[in-house]
């Protein structure tokens, strides 16, 4: 596909389809991901009959979200490799299938023990989505602009995600009673989960129209496709970029699993939620969600208007990441002892500095490696720094907040906004070594 002498969006039916394709994919990577907040306090109280405030209930809440994390990276690095080895589409198309029919099944859980092993399973096909579908995006659009258009804007689909699992959470809670019992009850965390299988059914019906990413299928033809290594990664001309990314996604994850996931379980112990019937409570922690998806989804968009914009990679990341580093701190600080209108607004505006970080990669790393290194590249600072490294603060948050003063909604709320403070500051401090791109095209 040669659209270098395309201006604006100019596309064809096939590249709009690929675009609808890749922002389903992005939409539910966040839609899976953002199911756990929302269900882990249900689910564990019905599978385990942990609450809140216990020892129990803090180690099984960090489980499920640091392991799944780090099976996630462990194999999302392979699905990095397997990208530059074996072609975009079909690493992005089974990667859905994996995490599409983990969340159907996971809404089965017999167990504790079940569920976070098909929460890892899901967890992998989400990291692996994530690296194909900008590698392939990045290659099919050779004009710098629309290139950057269509990640910018398609990524935003990401934050899309987040606000349709906050409605069908708050779907499923209000109308649970007319769904089909499981197991003989009707809870609304096992239909949650369930939905996630949707991504599946458009995929299935539209993979054989999907086109592999042009530059990669003529190298791999033409036989100077070079074998990807992580080692590579290291050598002298990608150390930098390699290291720095790492770190600054490892951040970026941080501010999000170790401040911004937490807030589900913080809203119930502000004073007027708690005295709230117990559905109307679920209610009301869905609406904080829809905040923070809302200020999600306005950060992506921005960030896509301003990547054609700003020439300066570094000053485009500042944009969201200086203001960040003093709001989400403060927003976690006073979360269980304000309003929840002061959840709802200072969510909104985590979301917005912190979320838009994401789509800012997904636009950066494409530039930074050439077509054999791109997806292995790009899969290391993601899964390596983000899932692993980065998502170990989702354990970290819950275990530092059993030694915080009060209760435990004010306990984690003092360990999320510290946890975000220590994140941003190190993520700004790296921002400093961050390469800009030598090039406006794509690295051969």
């Amino acid at each position: 596909m040669n659209t270098s002498t395309a201006k604006g969006w100019g596309l064809t039916g096939t590249e709009w389809l690929i675009c609808a394709i890749a922002a389903i994919g992005f939409a539910f990577d966040t839609y899976e991901l953002l199911m756990l907040p929302l269900i882990v306090g249900p689910a564990l109280g019905e599978l385990i009959h942990a609450r809140p405030g216990t020892p129990e209930y803090a180690d099984w809440v960090g489980l499920l979200f640091f392991v799944p994390a780090v099976f996630g990276g462990i194999f999302g690095l392979l699905g990095g490799y397997l990208t530059d080895r074996f072609g975009r589409r079909r690493v992005l198309t089974w990667s859905i299938l994996l995490y599409a029919f983990s969340a159907l099944a996971s809404g089965f859980a017999t167990s504790v023990y079940w569920l976070l092993v098909f929460r890892c399973s899901t967890f992998v096909g989400v990291c692996v989505e994530f690296v194909a579908a900008t590698a392939w995006l990045a290659e099919l659009f050779s004009d710098p602009k629309q290139r950057e258009r269509v990640l910018g804007y398609t990524q935003a689909f990401g934050s899309v995600g987040g606000i349709m699992v906050t409605f069908a959470y708050y779907f499923c809670v209000t109308h649970s009673a007319e769904l089909p019992a499981i197991y003989g009850a009707h809870t609304a965390w096992r239909y949650t989960l369930i939905s996630g299988i949707v991504p599946a059914i458009p995929l299935i019906i539209i993979r054989p129209f999907l086109p592999e990413s042009p530059i990669w299928h003529q190298k791999k033809l033409a036989g100077t496709l070079r074998r990807p290594s992580i080692g590579e990664l290291f050598a002298p001309t990608y150390r930098r970029t390699t290291i720095v990314t790492t770190v600054m996604f490892a951040c970026a994850f941080g501010a999000a699993f170790g401040a911004i996931q937490h807030m589900p379980r913080i809203v119930p112990g502000i004073a007027e939620v708690a005295a709230l019937a117990p559905a109307a409570r679920q209610q009301a922690v869905s609406a904080v969600q829809s905040y923070q998806e809302f200020g999600g989804l306005l950060g992506r968009l921005l960030l896509a208007v301003l990547a054609v914009r700003i020439v300066s990679r570094r000053s485009l990341l500042w944009i969201f990441q200086l203001p960040g580093l003093f709001v989400v701190p403060i927003v976690f600080y006073f979360a269980a002892d304000g309003s929840l209108s002061w959840a709802k607004w200072g969510i909104f505006f985590a979301g917005l500095f912190t979320v838009s970080q994401f789509s800012f990669w997904g636009n950066y790393l494409p530039r930074m490696y050439p077509t054999y290194l791109r997806g292995t590249g790009e899969s290391f600072a993601a899964n390596v720094g983000g899932r692993m490294i980065g998502t170990f603060a989702a354990w970290v948050t819950p275990q530092l907040a059993t030694s915080m003063p009060g209760a435990p909604a004010r306990q984690l709320a003092y360990a999320a906004a510290l946890i975000a403070l220590l994140v941003y500051v190190g993520g700004v401090l790296a921002s400093f070594a961050l390469e800009e791109p030598k090039q406006t095209e794509l690295p051969e």
